[in-house]
């Protein structure tokens, strides 16, 4: 399908931040748009105020009419995690509509465009921000397709005048395989998605199939240490081809010197805390270096990059109390999380709401989760949130618990955790979590401001 001769899309799953992204691209061009979603959310709200008609009814008969028969203009995009009984998702196949995944609608928009793809475990949606980001700020320009809401644009995409684009490429179920990029970034091969490819050795073979996707003048940027060959190495502090020096942490910020084999640049300031931030703010300088945008100019968007929401996302922060929220559901991503809060805050005493994700990676991660949430001072497990996932015997928060060897420890509701933060006035308050333990922030805040 040409990208020229798409008029009408509907989106099964429109609120999820990936297919919520592709939702205002082609509203953006003028095309039809139009979706379904579970649940209502400020995301799909606001897509609602920009235009676009969303029903929260999985029924045929709440397509609107342009939808409800086949038309050769008309794209369906679908999200993996819609049950496969799914009635709207049915009559789009018994009418042999074209229904397309999300990674294969990126495919078809980058076709014939500069595409720089950032894949990884995790890392790759701040990396990407930054990188759109900077290419933004400096007058580069791009469009990009982003797997948050970056603080600086309060938008998970972003249009550009030229041809250059900027791709979240994700591994679940190998979607990065439709991509062709020019530039391409692996920020980590962690075991993950477990319950898609069985084993890591599978996850790190769809990495290397997604590397041997590189166009043939293209650019190979890993992370230092992963298994990947002829690819540019990037870390903080370390003897890698792109690589931070002199890392420090002043006041709130961390500041470091960047050096790649040609070039160096002193004293850059970062608002994102923590040295996982710090490797993936390297790897998207040495991009922009790359396609010969000033030192001066990309030192200047570094300082001035405002993060993406629900990543170390500040939300209360005053003499008393600080909160912060972040979207780590992995157990590397919880360790960077923490380790970036104890750099800041060694002397603070640190309370912890999580919220599993998946049984599936409760189950197989279950000890490695245990050893990072048990460095916590205080610990708050909310249940295991589903997702696409139906429950698994035996799998549950409580499970989890039991192997966490930390005094202060509970399952609990949402409702007891803002009890409990109201009573307790912890000074430094973390909720974490991929599912929806965003609906805690607005309460928690109000409770924390009102201390």
């Amino acid at each position: 399908m040409e990208l020229s001769k798409i008029n009408r899309v509907y989106f099964i799953g429109i609120g999820g931040i990936g297919m919520s992204a592709l939702a205002r691209y082609f509203a953006k061009r003028g095309v039809l748009v139009c979706g379904y979603d579970k649940t209502r959310t400020k995301l799909t709200e606001t897509l609602e105020r920009e235009g676009i008609l969303i029903s929260y009814l999985d029924e045929s008969g709440s397509l609107p009419c342009a939808f409800l028969d086949n038309h050769d203009d008309t794209l369906i995009v679908y999200t993996p995690a819609i049950p496969k009984d799914s009635k709207i998702l049915n009559h789009f196949k018994n009418q042999s509509f074209s229904l397309k995944k999300r990674s294969e609608v990126l495919g078809i928009i980058s076709k014939g465009m500069f595409c720089i793809a950032i894949a990884g475990t995790h890392g790759k949606t701040t990396t990407s921000s930054i990188v759109a980001h900077i290419l933004k700020d400096t007058g580069y320009d791009c469009t990009a397709f982003l797997g948050g809401i970056t603080s600086n644009y309060n938008s998970n995409v972003l249009f550009g005048a030229n041809n250059v684009v900027v791709v979240e490429a994700d591994e679940y179920d190998r979607s990065f395989l439709t991509l062709h990029p020019d530039v391409a970034v692996i920020t980590s091969m962690d075991a993950d998605h477990l319950d898609i490819y069985g084993d890591k050795s599978q996850l790190e073979e769809s990495f290397h199939l997604f590397a041997g996707q590189l166009k043939a003048e293209g650019s190979l940027y890993v992370h230092e240490g992963l298994p990947v060959k002829n690819a540019i190495t990037y870390a903080a502090n370390s003897t890698a081809d792109a690589k931070a020096e002199n890392l420090r942490v002043e006041g709130s910020k961390f500041v470091f010197d960047y050096s790649d084999q040609t070039q160096q640049i002193k004293d850059l300031n970062l608002m994102l805390p923590g040295k996982h931030n710090v490797g993936n703010t390297t790897v998207a300088i040495a991009i922009a270096l790359k396609l010969g945008i000033s030192a001066d100019k990309v030192k200047q968007a570094v300082a001035n990059f405002k993060g993406v929401k629900r990543r170390f996302e500040y939300i209360v922060d005053n003499e008393k109390q600080i909160y912060i929220d972040d979207y780590a559901h992995h157990p590397e991503e919880l360790k960077a999380c923490f380790d970036a809060l104890r750099q800041l805050y060694p002397e603070k005493k640190l309370t912890v709401i999580f919220q599993p994700h998946l049984f599936t990676r409760t189950r197989d991660f279950a000890d490695e989760f245990a050893k990072v949430l048990s460095t916590a001072d205080d610990l708050m497990l909310l249940d295991i949130y589903p997702a696409r996932e139906l429950p698994l015997e035996g799998i549950n928060s409580q499970f989890l618990l039991d192997k966490i060897s930390l005094a202060d420890k509970q399952v609990c509701s949402k409702e007891f955790v803002i009890n409990y933060v109201a009573k307790t006035k912890p000074e430094l308050v973390l909720t974490v979590g991929a599912g929806d333990i965003d609906t805690l922030i607005e309460p928690l805040k109000n409770t924390l401001n009102h201390v």
